[in-house]
C-alpha cells in the first residue's frame, strides 16, 4: 500500500486503508476532522451530562471525494499523500491527458477554517472540456446539536445550533455557527483553459459573528490568492522553528515526524492572542464523538505524555495547556469536596468543567495519580520558563498549592511503619485497583510536596509544615531482599500489570535510583507487562535502557513501539491489534519523549538542562532543533561521539546568556548566539551563565 521512497516527511499511497479510523487527520487547535469523514469536531464544545459528555458531532461540509466521470477511457492513477511539510492531504488522479487533485487542510493561520481546493490541469494539447465530480454525502444533522438552516451569507450555506444537553445541570448549551462553499457536483475545465483551481471553505465559530468574522478574512486571503499559501508557509515556519530526526532507518525517522506533526497540528500557530485552551485528548480533535477515542475527555496522558514535548518546544503552548488545568480547578476543587477531602482533585477523565465525567466511577475515584502528573507539568514549566508571572497572577500557585492540600487529607498515618500512607487508589497499572501505596503514585505525591513547598519560597508565601512533612514520611515500597520496587503493598514479583508503571520512576517523574535498581525494576516489569498494554508503555522501558548505556535493549524496546504506528499515514493506534484509541496522540507522545529525552538523555531540572546522549542500536546520531529554554532557542545534535550546541536565537535582553558545563570535568564553554560548540561526547548541563 504504501510507497514511501526516501523522504521521511511525506506519506504516500495508492490506495485508503480498509479502516477508514486509520485515514490522515486535518486538524489546528479549534477545528478537526478526519479526510472524506461525515463529521468535524470543535474543540471544547462537547454534549451530554457529566458521564455522558462526549465532544458534540458536527456534520462535515469538507467530506468531498473527488471522482472522474464514467467513461473516461484511460485507467486512471490514484495518489494519496500526506505532506507534513505543509499540513496538506491530497488526492490525484489522471491519466495521460489530464490530473485533477483536491487539497484538505485546517487553515494554519486562520483556525476557524478548514478547506479544500480542487485543480485541474491539462497534460496535452487539445481544447476540450475535462469534467471531475465531487460526491458529497453532506447532511445537516447532528445526534449532539439542535440545528438550523439559516439566511446564506456573502455566497456561503449558514447552519447554527446548540448542543442539546450541558455537561452539568443548569449548564449554558454551547453554541455552533456554521458558513460553508457549497460545493457542485461536477467541476469543468472549460474549452482553451490549460488549468484552473477551486477553493471552497467551511468556517465554524461560536456565534454568527464570529462566523462571519472569520469567513470575512479567509475569503480576503482568497481574493488575494493567499489562501493556501499563507497556512503552507506557517508550517514551513513552524518545522523552520522545531525539528526531531535521528541518523537511522526510515520507519523509525517517518514515525517521529508523524508523531510531531499530529502533536503540532493540535497546538495553536505560535503568537495568536486570545487563544483559550481545551486540552489535549488521547485521541485529539479529530476523534471523541459518543463511544470514540475516550470520548474526547483529557487524562493524564495530556500532561505527562504530551506536555514534555510541547514544552520543549512551544512553550508557549506549553502554558496554553497548564492554562486548561487553571481554568477547571473549581471542577477539581469540587470533585475533592464531593470525595470528602481538602484541596484540588483533577478529574481522571475532564472536559469542560473539570468535574469528573469519567463514565465508570472507580477510575475517578482512584487514579488520583492525575493529580502528581498535573503538578509535575507545572514543575517542568516553571524550570524551562522561570515564568512567575504564571503563578503569581494567573492561577498556576493555586493548583499546586490545591494539589498540596489534597495529598496531606488523603494521606493515613501509619503508627506501625510510622510512615504515611495513601490507601484504596489504583495506579497506573489498571489490572489491579484498591491497592495500598502504589509507589508511583507516593513518589508523585512525594514530588509535588517539594515542589510545592520550593515554589511557595519562590513566591513569598508561607509554606505549611505537613507539606514536607508528609513528603518525607510517606512510604516508598522497596523490597532490598529482591532489590527493587514492588508496585504497590503486596505485589508479588510475577503478576502482570498493564503498562508502564513503575518504570516511569527516573523518567519522567524525578526520583533517584541507582544503576542497579533501575536494571532491575525494568527487567522485574518487562518480562510481565501485557503486551496487549497501549503503545506507550514500551517507549519508557526504552528511555530505562539508554540511561542504563544498553543500546541493544533500549533499540528493542523502541522498535517495539513502532508496532502501534499503521501505514500509509503514520496515524498511531492504542493497542498493536488496532483497538482502543485512533490517532493515539497518548503513545506518540511516549515515542517522542524515547528520542527527544531517551537518546539525548534530556532532564529539565531546577538548575537547567542536563544531557547525556547515548544512541541505541540502529541508531547513530540525532537533532533537535528549536529547543525552547527561558527565551532561548537550541539545536543540539549528537552524531560520531561528537555532542554540538548552538543557541540560534534569543527572545530578547531579558534571556539569560547560556553556557554549557560538562560533567565530570566541569569545563564551561558560553553559547553566544549563533556560535556552535562542539565536544565529544559526555554528560553535561545547558544553563545559565556563571562566566
Amino acid at each position: 500500500m504504501a510507497d514511501a521512497g526516501e523522504d521521511p516527511t511525506i506519506f504516500t499511497a495508492r490506495c485508503l486503508p480498509s479502516d477508514p479510523r486509520l485515514w490522515a487527520t486535518v486538524t489546528n487547535a479549534y477545528l478537526g476532522t478526519r479526510v472524506y469523514h461525515d463529521t468535524l469536531h470543535v474543540n471544547g464544545v462537547y454534549n451530554g451530562a457529566l458521564g455522558d459528555t462526549h465532544r458534540a458531532s458536527v456534520p462535515s461540509p469538507l467530506n468531498v471525494q473527488l471522482e472522474a466521470p464514467a467513461g473516461t477511457g484511460e485507467q486512471l492513477t490514484r495518489t494519496f499523500v500526506l505532506d507534513t511539510n505543509t499540513g496538506s492531504f491530497l488526492h490525484s488522479l489522471g491519466d495521460s491527458r489530464f490530473r485533477a487533485s483536491q487539497c484538505i487542510y485546517a487553515h494554519r493561520t486562520l483556525p476557524h477554517v478548514l478547506a479544500f481546493s480542487v485543480s485541474i490541469t491539462r497534460l496535452t494539447t487539445g481544447s476540450w472540456p475535462i469534467t471531475v465530480l465531487l460526491r458529497s454525502a453532506f447532511s445537516p444533522g447532528s445526534p449532539d446539536l439542535d440545528l438550523h438552516l439559516g439566511p446564506d451569507f456573502q455566497g456561503a450555506r449558514y447552519l447554527y445550533g446548540h448542543t442539546l444537553t450541558p455537561e452539568q445541570p443548569g449548564g449554558s448549551q454551547q453554541e455552533v455557527h456554521m458558513l460553508w462553499t457549497p460545493v457542485p457536483p461536477a467541476l469543468t475545465l472549460g474549452e482553451g483553459e490549460e488549468d484552473r483551481t477551486w477553493e471552497f471553505l467551511t468556517v465554524v465559530g461560536s456565534s454568527q459573528a464570529e462566523a462571519r468574522a472569520c469567513l470575512a478574512e479567509a475569503q480576503q486571503l482568497q481574493a488575494g490568492g493567499a489562501l493556501y499559501t499563507a497556512h503552507a508557509q506557517a508550517w514551513a515556519q513552524l518545522w523552520e522553528d522545531c525539528g526531531l530526526d535521528v541518523v537511522g532507518p526510515l520507519p523509525l525517522r517517518q514515525a517521529l515526524r508523524g508523531a510531531l506533526y499530529y502533536l503540532l497540528s493540535a497546538l495553536p500557530e505560535p503568537g495568536v492572542p486570545g487563544y483559550v485552551c481545551h486540552g489535549l485528548s488521547p485521541g485529539g480533535l479529530s476523534n471523541g464523538s459518543r463511544e470514540e477515542c475516550y470520548w474526547g475527555h483529557v487524562f493524564w496522558d495530556q500532561d505527562l505524555w504530551m506536555f514534555p514535548n510541547v514544552l520543549m518546544f512551544q512553550p508557549q503552548a506549553a502554558r496554553a495547556l497548564l492554562q486548561y488545568r487553571i481554568q477547571t480547578l473549581g471542577g477539581a476543587l469540587d470533585n475533592a469536596r464531593n470525595l470528602g477531602y481538602r484541596g484540588a482533585k483533577f478529574a481522571w477523565e475532564s472536559a469542560s468543567s473539570g468535574l469528573e465525567v469519567c463514565p465508570e466511577d472507580i477510575y475517578g475515584t482512584q487514579e488520583i495519580h492525575i493529580n502528581g502528573a498535573v503538578v509535575l507539568a507545572f514543575q517542568l514549566y516553571y524550570y524551562s520558563t522561570q515564568d512567575l508571572q504564571l503563578f503569581q497572577e494567573a492561577g498556576g500557585w493555586d493548583v499546586v498549592s490545591a494539589v498540596a492540600e489534597f495529598w496531606c487529607s488523603r494521606v493515613e498515618w501509619s503508627p506501625a511503619e510510622e510512615k504515611y500512607h495513601l490507601k484504596g487508589v489504583m495506579p497506573p497499572d489498571e489490572y489491579h485497583s484498591g491497592v495500598n501505596n502504589s509507589v508511583y503514585t507516593n513518589v508523585l505525591v512525594r514530588n509535588s510536596l517539594r515542589f510545592a513547598a520550593a515554589l511557595a519560597q519562590d513566591l513569598g508565601q508561607p509554606v505549611p509544615g505537613q507539606w514536607l512533612a508528609v513528603a518525607d514520611k510517606i512510604k516508598v515500597p522497596f523490597d532490598r531482599k529482591q532489590n527493587f520496587h514492588p508496585e504497590f503493598d503486596g505485589y508479588e514479583p510475577g503478576e502482570e500489570v498493564k503498562q508502564a508503571d513503575v518504570v516511569l520512576l527516573g523518567y519522567p517523574v524525578p526520583f533517584s535510583l541507582s544503576p542497579q535498581v533501575r536494571r532491575r525494576n525494568l527487567e522485574v516489569y518487562e518480562a510481565v507487562t501485557s503486551p496487549q498494554g497501549p503503545a506507550m508503555t514500551w517507549s519508557m522501558f526504552a528511555v530505562g535502557w539508554m540511561e542504563l548505556k544498553d543500546p541493544r535493549r533500549a533499540w528493542g524496546l523502541l522498535e517495539r513501539s513502532l508496532a502501534n504506528v499503521t501505514e500509509p499515514f503514520k496515524v498511531w493506534t492504542e493497542n498493536t491489534d488496532g483497538s482502543g484509541a485512533v490517532n493515539f496522540l497518548t503513545g506518540m507522545g511516549g515515542f517522542l519523549q524515547a528520542v527527544l529525552f531517551g537518546i539525548t538523555g534530556f532532564r529539565l531540572v531546577g538548575a537547567g538542562v542536563t544531557f547525556d546522549p547515548m544512541c541505541p542500536a540502529g541508531v547513530s546520531g540525532v537533532c533537535v532543533s528549536g529547543i525552547s529554554y527561558q527565551g532561548n532557542k537550541l539545536h543540539f545534535s549528537f552524531s560520531e561521539g561528537l555532542v554540538t550546541v548552538q543557541v540560534s536565537t534569543r527572545a530578547g535582553p531579558w534571556a539569560p546568556p547560556l553556557e554549557v558545563e560538562l560533567w565530570p570535568s566541569q569545563a564551561r564553554f558560553p553559547l553566544p548566539p549563533g556560535h556552535k560548540v562542539s565536544f565529544p561526547c559526555s554528560a553535561g548541563r545547558i544553563q545559565r551563565s556563571l562566566l
